[in-house]
């Protein structure tokens, strides 16, 4: 009997035993998916609706991270690096030195590739976001960084002195855009736009050594490739410019991803208050030079011995992208020996205007735009300007794209016959040389495209803006590495002094 009894005991114990581990295990199931649900609900909460739960118990350690991190891909490309690095080379050979050529500074006779290799370490992504998703188009944000082993030596030729420059320790440290153009046909890709984001600044850090010479054999020559590898950026690569690569080796029209004129600005300089004296003896003598892209300078006239001048003059800049650009102001003193100092500089973001409204704004000039590297720190005085920006409808879009193309062709002949040496020699002194009328129509290397019938002035337009491109489009396909352009920025209607605007 206490055999049986005990079986007994035994067999309930057992299956209460079972039963209660199962409804244990139910139980916690049911938990792991209430939380899975509430992580999962949590996951699609921004901060600011986190913030509203919390209330101000809300943790500062929790992050929503912008980029998303590509390990894999950065493994891959430390093993594709030797075969990027070459195709790399040939596109910078191909691309990069015509713009050496158009940008080099004045003084300088030739600025070309000696030696190019980027090394044997690859680039580093740090993350990519995908920024947005349109019809027919992938639009992504790629961190990108670099402190490579390139060996890079420049052929400077001036008239002074001809010698190799070595650029060194060189670190790149951008977030690049990358716009897909999407096709049915394989590789389901017919173009792509790359570009570099103006926020935030692009930061190409190198140095420069001189190879089997010193660098004082060409005064300002570092200061000079600085300023050629800034414009660069700036007015070729940087947001809204932007490089189109077609992909594949069939035709396609990308006059859409192309860079077009947005609208115009009509900028009047109307005095400078209380500038900083720069001269020893007497006062100094302040100009205005303003522009939205860096090739494209307009300037005032020089008022003599006046640290509080009054211009009153007006000019129209074109702008691609309003959300992005914005317009430099620098005031210079005119030196009739040396080279203008510049007194102060001021930015006026063009997303601040609003349309079709005029708008008076006094600018504090500052020795920088980079004050965290400036020691002094004093006043400079205010910059006073009245703005007024006008949206371009399609028709006013291509006027402005057909007189580009016009301009363009006119620089062209220019250089062909030896008028101007480069882009940067036509803001400066060609177009005074124009606008002054020595020997130019008579010999009608200005008669170009027919520009000069109307005027000596809409001549200079041509030379002082340089006409050249908005957006630059290198083409090509698999069995030919030709690059071709296309596109430009529209410059103003006339032409002052030394490469400015003409004054309404």
């Amino acid at each position: 009997m206490g055999l049986i009894s005990g079986m007994l005991m035994g067999i309930l114990f057992g299956i209460a035993l079972m039963a209660g581990w199962r409804h244990m295990m139910r139980y916690r199931s049911s938990k792991r998916r209430a939380k899975a649900v509430d992580v999962k609900l949590m996951g699609c909460l921004d901060r600011d609706d986190l913030k509203k739960i919390c209330g101000d118990n809300f943790p500062e350690w929790i992050s929503f991270p912008v980029y998303e991190q590509v390990k894999w891909l950065n493994k891959q490309l430390s093993k594709l690096w030797p075969f990027v690095a070459e195709a790399a080379e040939a596109i910078i050979r191909m691309s990069v030195e015509p713009l050496l050529e158009e940008y080099r500074p004045t003084g300088i006779n030739s600025l070309k590739f000696s030696k190019l290799s980027l090394g044997t370490v690859a680039p580093k992504i740090e993350g990519i976001r995908v920024q947005s998703l349109k019809k027919g188009q992938i639009t992504m944000d790629i961190d990108f960084r670099w402190g490579g082993d390139p060996s890079i030596i420049l052929a400077v030729e001036a008239l002074v002195a001809s010698i190799p420059i070595q650029l060194k320790d060189l670190q790149v440290f951008t977030v690049i855009r990358v716009v897909f153009q999407l096709s049915e046909e394989i590789p389901c890709i017919s173009a792509v736009v790359v570009a570099l984001l103006s926020e935030p600044k692009p930061r190409i850090d190198y140095v420069l050594k001189a190879v089997g010479g010193s660098l004082t054999a060409i005064p300002g020559l570092s200061d000079m490739i600085d300023d050629t590898v800034e414009t660069i950026v700036t007015d070729m690569l940087q947001w809204p410019h932007r490089i189109v690569v077609p992909i594949g080796g069939t035709a396609v029209d990308t006059s859409d991803l192309e860079l077009k004129p947005q609208g115009k600005l009509r900028i009047t300089i109307i005095k400078a208050t209380n500038l900083k004296n720069q001269e020893m003896i007497g006062k100094s003598d302040p100009y205005v030079v303003l522009y939205i892209r860096p090739l494209f300078k307009v300037k005032t006239k020089t008022i003599d011995n006046n640290l509080n001048p009054v211009w009153n003059e007006t000019f129209e800049l074109i702008a691609e992208d309003k959300e992005t650009q914005f317009v430099i102001l620098e005031v210079f003193d005119k030196d009739n020996v040396g080279q203008d100092e510049r007194m102060g500089v001021a930015k006026l973001p063009l997303k601040d205007l609003e349309a079709g409204k005029a708008k008076e704004i006094e600018l504090r000039l500052l020795p920088k735009l980079d004050m965290l590297k400036v020691k002094d720190k004093k006043d400079r005085g205010t910059l006073t300007i009245k703005v007024f920006y006008q949206e371009f409808n399609k028709e006013e879009q291509q006027a402005a794209l057909e007189e580009e193309k016009a301009i363009l062709e006119q620089r062209k002949k220019l250089k062909a016959a030896g008028v101007i040496g480069s882009t940067m020699d036509a803001i400066d002194g060609a177009a005074s040389l124009v606008g002054s009328g020595v020997g130019m129509v008579g010999s009608g290397i200005g008669a170009g495209v027919g520009v000069v019938g109307s005027g000596l002035g809409a001549v200079g337009s041509g030379l002082s803006k340089a006409g050249r491109f908005m957006g630059r489009t290198f083409t090509g396909n698999s069995s030919s590495s030709k690059s071709q352009r296309s596109g430009s920025s529209t410059p103003v209607n006339s032409v002052q002094e030394n490469g400015g605007a003409k004054p309404r």
